[in-house]
C-alpha cells in the first residue's frame, strides 16, 4: 500500500540516510519536548505508546497523564503545527494491557480486547500500528501460534482502517528483546509467513519488523551484546549479523526495528546509520533523564522532604521490580528513580511539584525538565544523522 506515512519516512531516510527515533511517551513534558523537537528540527518523530502508558477510554486510559487514547492523540494533533510527529502504537495485542492480565482473561476475551483497543487507535488518529502477540498469560508460545494471532490482528486493523478511510502502515514484531540476535532462518521463516498472508488476503504488508540486535534494558543500562566489547558465545556480532538482516528486509522491502535502544554509547548509536538501520526505540532513558532532574533539582534547593515524599511513592509503586536483574544490588534510591515517571500522575506527586514551584520563585520546575527531556532525546538526534547539520 503506497500511504503518506510511507512515503514520508521513505523520503526522509533516503535524504539523510538516518535511523528514525521512536520516543516513549513517558510523560506529558517528555510528549510535549518530542513535538517540539519534531516541529522545529523538521524531524518525523515516532511517539510509541504501550497500552500501559496510553489506552482507550473503554479501558480507563493509562498511567502517562491520565491520558486516554482519544485525549492523547487529539493533544497531540493540535499542537504538532507542522505534521512531524507520528502516532504509533507499541505493544499492541492480548495481555499488553494490565487489565487483561488482572482479569484472567481467556485468549478470545484479551483477543477481542485487543482488536477493541486497536480499533480506537485507528480511529483517534495513530498512523503506525505495532502488533504484538508475543505474550501469553496461560503458557508459552510457538513462532506459529505468534503469527497466526498477528495476521489475525493484522487483518482486523486493515478492515477498520479500511471501513474508517485511514491510512495506516504496521509494524509487527514476534517476541520479546532477549538481549541476543535472531537467527536467520526464524527471521526469514515469520517475514515469509506473514507477506504469504497478505497476499493471499489482499491486504498491505507491514512496513517494519522488529529485529533483535542485541539490545535489552535492565535497570539503568543496556546490558544486550550490540553494545559488548566481546564476542558473545553461539551469536553473530552486529557487524555481521545486522547487513545480512538488512539485506533480507531490502529483499521484503521492509524496514527493520530495533527495540531496548536506551542507554546505549554514543559511539554504539553512531553505527546505527552506518549500518543502515532504519528505525530504533528509546523510552526508559528519557523518563530516567525526567526523574532524575526532578530529585536534583529538589536536592540542590534544600527540599529534602519533598525528595523523600517522592521517592517513597515511587518506590513503593513496585513499578521497578519489571526492570531488576537477577541478584540486583540496586539501592532503593536507584530502584524508586527507574520508576519515578510512572508516578509523576498521581496527585500526590503532582502536588509535591506544586510545593516545589511555590518556593521555586525564578525557576519553571516543568521548564527545567523539559531541557533534560531534550537534551537526552538529542543525544539520538545526533548520533543517528537526523539533524541536518550540513
Amino acid at each position: 500500500m503506497d500511504c503518506v506515512i510511507q512515503r514520508k519516512l521513505e523520503s526522509f531516510m533516503a535524504r539523510r540516510r538516518c535511523t528514525l527515533l521512536g520516543v516513549g511517551p513517558m510523560s506529558k513534558n517528555c510528549v510535549d519536548v518530542t513535538i517540539e523537537l519534531a516541529n522545529n528540527y523538521k524531524i518525523p518523530l515516532m511517539l510509541i505508546a504501550s497500552r500501559r502508558q496510553i489506552d482507550s477510554a473503554r479501558f480507563d486510559g493509562g498511567y502517562v497523564n491520565n491520558w486516554t487514547t482519544e485525549k492523547y492523540a487529539k493533544y497531540v494533533i493540535d499542537r504538532d503545527k507542522r505534521g512531524m510527529t507520528i502516532l504509533a502504537r507499541d505493544h499492541g495485542g492480548p495481555w499488553q494491557n494490565t487489565n487483561e492480565k488482572d482479569q484472567n482473561m481467556s485468549l478470545r476475551q484479551a483477543m477481542a480486547s485487543a482488536k477493541k483497543s486497536f480499533e480506537d487507535d485507528i480511529k483517534s488518529g495513530f498512523e503506525i500500528i505495532h502488533i504484538d502477540p508475543s505474550i501469553d498469560i496461560h503458557g508459552s508460545l510457538t513462532v506459529d501460534d505468534i503469527l497466526e494471532r498477528a495476521c489475525e490482528l493484522l487483518d482486523y486493523c486493515c478492515e477498520i482502517a479500511k471501513r474508517e478511510k485511514k491510512e495506516i502502515i504496521f509494524e509487527i514484531g514476534t517476541e520479546e528483546q532477549s538481549g541476543g540476535t535472531n537467527t536467520m532462518e526464524e527471521f526469514e521463516y515469520s517475514l515469509n509467513e506473514v507477506f504469504k498472508f497478505c497476499k493471499k488476503n489482499k491486504i498491505q504488508n507491514p512496513s517494519f519488523i522488529v529485529v533483535q540486535t542485541g539490545t535489552k534494558v535492565m535497570e539503568m543500562r543496556n546490558i544486550g551484546s550490540f553494545n559488548s566489547p566481546f564476542r558473545i558465545v553461539n551469536e553473530l556480532p552486529a557487524e555481521i549479523q545486522i547487513p545480512k538482516v538488512i539485506e533480507l528486509c531490502n529483499k521484503y522491502n521492509i524496514f527493520m526495528k530495533e527495540h531496548n535502544t536506551d542507554y546505549l554509547s554514543d559511539e554504539a548509536l553512531k553505527w546505527h546509520p552506518k549500518f543502515g538501520i532504519h528505525s530504533a526505540n528509546v523510552a526508559p532513558e528519557y523518563g530516567l533523564a525526567e526523574t532524575q532532574g526532578l530529585v536534583e533539582l529538589l536536592e540542590a534547593n534544600n527540599m529534602k522532604k519533598l525528595v523523600e515524599k517522592f521517592l517513597k511513592i515511587s518506590f513503593d509503586s513496585k513499578k521497578w521490580e519489571k526492570w531488576m536483574l537477577p541478584n540486583t544490588k540496586a539501592t532503593d534510591r536507584e530502584r524508586a528513580l527507574i520508576a519515578g515517571h510512572y508516578v509523576f500522575s498521581k496527585p500526590e506527586v503532582i502536588e509535591i511539584k506544586k510545593k516545589a514551584q511555590i518556593r521555586l520563585k525564578n525557576i519553571s520546575i516543568d521548564e527545567y525538565l523539559k531541557a533534560k527531556i531534550s537534551d537526552s532525546i538529542m543525544r539520538y538526534l545526533r548520533n543517528f544523522r537526523l539533524l541536518n547539520l550540513v
